[in-house]
């Protein structure tokens, strides 16, 4: 059954999605984890493609985590060579459709000529503003925590910020999502009920919206089940229904 489209104003403001099922996909077709993989690409070209067309204004996808190092050495060799021919082949398309390209994770690991494709196609995109795309590659939320500490601990050293000083502003301000709302709505595909050290510190009043759709198969179809889902949900942010209705009728009073 096609979903109702929710109006504007109940769309969320940032998407951020765990791409879940790749290499099940393949699996149940007898083909190689690679095969998933390919096509786990053409799904992320339709998602980008179409938030872009609903108005989001940011969408995180979590690419890579700092934990599937521990993949079969020749996955990760084939993940990231994938990894590096998409971005040159995605960026100019980005570029002209108005979209800026942002990689968050730790790149140290990356060889340097992905290093460089990464730096070349933020470099590319970095002045539009239609929707900005986050992949999150080599990233933990864990280690998005204990740099920021990293950071903030240096300018404690240096006699620039005082202990006491540093509150939930300051550490988020060193987070990998400085200067973007926080995702509004979580989507993980594949069935798995976790967040899997994704954007801990990010989620903490984010919508969480599951889902058994393996990736290559999740679609505008699916998109839009989830965002009629958030379209539903009454967040509170620690009040109660009543304050919010009062809220409400106030400002359109």
């Amino acid at each position: 059954m096609t979903q109702p489209l929710p109006e504007e104003s109940t769309l969320p403001r940032h998407v951020a999605i765990i791409m879940d099922g790749n290499g099940r996909w393949a699996r149940r077709r007898h083909l190689p984890r690679t095969a998933g993989h390919q096509a786990g690409v053409t799904a992320v070209r339709k998602t980008v493609e179409y938030c872009a067309r609903r108005g989001i204004q940011a969408l995180t996808l979590f690419a890579f985590s700092s934990e599937n190092w521990r993949r079969p050495a020749e996955e990760v060799s084939v993940l990231m060579r994938l990894f590096e021919m998409t971005l040159a082949r995605e960026a100019r398309k980005l570029d002209e459709n108005g979209i800026r390209l942002r990689i968050i994770g730790d790149r140290s690991a990356f060889s340097p000529a992905l290093q460089a494709k990464i730096a070349e196609a933020e470099a590319l995109t970095a002045g539009n503003d239609r929707m900005t795309l986050l992949i999150a590659a080599n990233y933990g939320g864990r280690w998005d925590i204990a740099q920021a500490a990293r950071k903030l601990a240096r300018e404690v050293a240096a006699g620039r910020l005082a202990p006491d000083e540093i509150d939930e502003e300051k550490l988020a301000a060193h987070l990998s999502f400085a200067g973007l709302p926080e995702p509004d709505l979580f989507i993980r595909t594949g069935g798995e009920l976790r967040i899997s050290n994704f954007l801990l510190w990010q989620l903490a009043y984010t919508e969480l919206y599951f889902t058994k759709v393996l990736w290559p198969d999740f679609d505008e179809a699916e998109l839009d089940k989830a965002l009629a889902e958030y379209a539903r949900r009454e967040r509170r942010f620690g009040h109660t229904s009543e304050q919010l209705a009062r809220r409400l009728s106030a400002s359109s009073a």
